[in-house]
Formats: C-alpha cells, sequence, structure tokens
C-alpha cells in the first residue's frame, strides 16, 4: 500500500512543473503486482491528472503575477505560448502526456481559460491512455 503511495506522489509531482517521472515507479510495480494493474493505472492517472489540475490552476492566476521581477517567464514567452494554444487550441491538451511541452501546455490552458470540464477530460484522456499503454507494453513484456 505504501508503493501505491509512492506511485500517487511521483505522478503527482511529474504532472507539475517539477521534473520527475512516474514511468519508472509504475512499471516496477506492474512487475511486482500485475494482478493490481487496473488499481496501478487509476493511481497513476489520478496523481498525474490532479498535478496538471495543479498547473492549470497556476495558469488561471498567473496574470496576476506577471509584472513581478521574479515572475519564471518572459512577457515575451508566455505571449508566444499563449498563440500557440490559441492557434491548435484545446485538443494540443491530447498532448499534456509528453514530456517537456505536456506541462506547461497544462499551465497555459489555464492562462488561456480553458473550461476546467473540457480541460479535465482531454488531459485525463491523454494521461490515462499514456499508462495504458505503458502497462500493456510491460505486461505484454512480463508474460513473454
Amino acid at each position: 500500500m505504501l508503493s501505491h503511495w509512492g506511485l500517487f506522489l511521483s505522478a503527482f509531482a511529474a504532472a507539475t512543473l517539477l521534473p520527475m517521472q512516474s514511468e519508472a515507479v509504475l512499471v516496477g510495480l506492474l512487475i511486482g503486482e500485475p494482478e493490481a494493474v487496473l488499481s496501478l493505472l487509476l493511481i497513476a492517472t489520478l496523481g498525474n491528472v490532479l498535478g496538471s489540475v495543479v498547473n492549470w490552476l497556476l495558469g488561471r492566476g498567473i496574470e496576476q503575477l506577471r509584472d513581478k521581477r521574479w515572475f519564471p517567464f518572459k512577457p515575451e514567452q508566455l505571449n508566444k505560448a499563449q498563440q500557440r494554444y490559441q492557434r491548435y487550441g484545446q485538443w494540443s491538451l491530447l498532448l499534456s502526456w509528453m514530456p517537456v511541452i505536456g506541462d506547461p501546455l497544462t499551465l497555459i490552458a489555464g492562462v488561456m481559460r480553458e473550461p476546467f470540464w473540457r480541460f479535465l477530460l482531454l488531459v485525463s484522456l491523454a494521461k490515462g491512455g499514456r499508462y495504458l499503454i505503458l502497462a500493456l507494453f510491460t505486461l505484454g513484456w512480463i508474460h513473454r
């Protein structure tokens, strides 16, 4: 059970802007507990989606911090990201599972005031789908 909390926390942290990975934790647990695949997928997906919700919430409030000296983004960077999101729209959230671009995408979705229900649906599909594919490969490799 403690290992499941570790999976949740690693998936949550990996979805924020922190440089973390959760896939190795999931694979390790799948190898050790292949019968728990559904609960492990649910835990990893829930943690990762909730981490993305944190990004979305940060994005919603980021405009108020834009003029602060310590603000981590230059105005040009934020404007460019907003323009890209406007260009590709909500469907770009299906790429939220990807390393490097996925976490900033969820932040920009908040900045762009993406409706929460649509954000939650698209991000859940993307992140749950990634973990499902990883589990299928892992379990297929185990049963070779």
